[in-house]
């Protein structure tokens, strides 16, 4: 008899409490629009972008960083603000998912109910005060020099087959034309300790290393080889976008540093042509 009133007491209060938790209602996101901002007058390039993830904030409390599309339960009821932050894989690194400092969030004002779902769309574009140093290939003066002991040059192509964009960079490398090395031609200033990141889209068979030349009075200048480009199938090659930081290697420079991007390739080990076809490549500030 005392085990069944046990029995019942406790179905009581775990029925009681299933019913005092309220159903989730389900947010789900889709992937990420990029779009134009107005008082940038085109000045941010093509807008191509690879915005992987979203930091999701309801009420201004994390929820947790998720790779888009997504549909997660949320339990809470009534009225919601939600807010979704633009994020990438800074350097190309899937484990390191950073909110991307130069686009907005998204946000949206909702009404949860149980059981119910919230369907999102998120749009973003460039924040306003953005600068941007852009290099797109489609005037004559492509921003690019060769390095005088390169044994191959960047050409500008145009394959509508390749891309959709039109002209971009190519270099091509064989066992005699087997080393490139070329850099941004105009020299820039960016401010210490403020985020720059280089953007680019990039098709290629064969290793890339990016890299910056800083240059200043007192110490010349310095060749600081950053991140690797590794090199796709030639049978599965496709478009794709990265998102370089440089703050870090800025910040470290001297003072009154000027500086220029750098690309550097050698023919990968083993093979007898490989190819490197960039496009939209950004320098992005503030």
């Amino acid at each position: 008899m005392k085990r069944f009133l046990f029995f019942l007491s406790f179905s009581f209060i775990l029925s009681s409490c299933i019913k005092n938790n309220p159903d989730p209602v389900w947010l789900e996101v889709h992937e990420w629009t990029l779009e134009s901002n107005p008082e940038l007058s085109t000045l941010e390039g093509e807008l191509t972008h690879n915005f992987t993830e979203a930091w999701v904030f309801v009420d201004d409390k994390i929820v947790g960083v998720f790779e888009v599309p997504f549909r997660i339960p949320i339990i809470k009821t009534g009225n919601a603000n939600i807010k979704l932050y633009p994020a990438i894989k800074n350097n190309g690194i899937s484990a390191t998912k950073k909110i991307y400092p130069f686009v907005v969030p998204y946000e949206i004002n909702a009404v949860f109910v149980d059981n119910g779902e919230v369907i999102i769309d998120p749009v973003t574009h460039y924040k306003s005060n953005c600068l941007f140093d852009i290099f797109d290939f489609e005037s004559a003066n492509t921003g690019f020099v060769n390095d005088p002991n390169s044994l191959t040059t960047m050409q500008v192509a145009s394959d509508p087959l390749i891309s959709k964009w039109g002209s971009y960079g190519q270099i091509s490398l064989t066992t005699v034309d087997s080393m490139y090395v070329g850099y941004t031609l105009d020299y820039r200033n960016y401010y210490q300790g403020q985020e720059v990141y280089l953007e680019m889209d990039y098709y290629n068979t064969n290793a890339l290393i990016t890299g910056v030349l800083a240059t200043s009075s007192s110490a010349g200048t310095v060749n600081n080889q950053n991140i690797q480009l590794n090199p796709q199938d030639p049978s599965s090659v496709k478009w794709k976008k990265i998102y370089i930081d440089l703050k870090e290697i800025i910040s470290n420079s001297p003072s009154g540093a000027q500086f220029r991007q750098s690309f550097q390739a050698l023919l990968d080990s083993g093979d007898s042509s490989g190819d490197i076809i960039f496009d939209n490549i950004k320098i992005v500030h503030f």
